[in-house]
Order: C-alpha cells, then sequence, then structure tokens
C-alpha cells in the first residue's frame, strides 16, 4: 500500500498538535511530531479564515505546498509536520515563503542533506 504525503484526517492533526513540538516565524508556524524512521515524512496544512478569502487562503496553500515539494528530499523520513499559516503569509511571495519554512526546517533540526 503507498504511504500517503498528507495529513488530511483531523485526528492525525490533533496528535502533531498535542505531541509535537512547535516553532514559528514571522508568516508560519510549524509543529514536527517524530514517528519512526521507517515511514515517510508527511506534512499538514492549515491556512484559516482570518488570513484571508478562500482564494487568498489557496494561494498560501500552494505556496507552503510547492516549498515542501521542492525540499522534500532534505527533511528527514519519519516525521508528521503540520504548518499553520499567520495573517502575515497573505503578503509573501514565493520566495520568502520558502525560506520561511526552510528556517523553521532548519530551527526543529529536520533537514537531513544539503541540496547538491
Amino acid at each position: 500500500m503507498k504511504q500517503e504525503m498528507y495529513l488530511k484526517k483531523n485526528s492525525d492533526f490533533q496528535e502533531v498538535y498535542h505531541g509535537g513540538r512547535s516553532l514559528a516565524n514571522k508568516s508560519l508556524v510549524m509543529y514536527v511530531l517524530a514517528r519512526g524512521k521507517e515511514r515517510p515524512s508527511r506534512i499538514g496544512m492549515s491556512v484559516s479564515r482570518k488570513v484571508g478569502n478562500s482564494v487568498v487562503r489557496h494561494r498560501v496553500k500552494r505556496l507552503i505546498r510547492e516549498s515542501h515539494r521542492r525540499n522534500r528530499h532534505r527533511i528527514a523520513d519519519g516525521l508528521d509536520i503540520v504548518v499553520i499559516a499567520r495573517n502575515e503569509a497573505k503578503n509573501r511571495n514565493y520566495w520568502d515563503i520558502e525560506r520561511d519554512f526552510l528556517h523553521l526546517a532548519a530551527m526543529h533540526h529536520i533537514l537531513e542533506r544539503e541540496s547538491v
């Protein structure tokens, strides 16, 4: 059976919120929960209505998803990651979101390899 790359169930999100460690910067909050090296890492995203209307929220979610997709080879296996967009995220472009995403990943010490 193929392992899922995204967190979708509320119970999975709650498990990460309650058992994980959180760090934040200006535009994102990242929760990380280790769950065993043999499983691939999964990511979930949360963008509140406070960030903006549905167009803005989906744009922010796409930027976070693309940041993860382009850098997932650098992230350690066996982690559940939840990224929450703060209100400031709506004013950021892709490069800012990616930099903020990698900054939080580095602070969590979950980056395994440097890109070549």
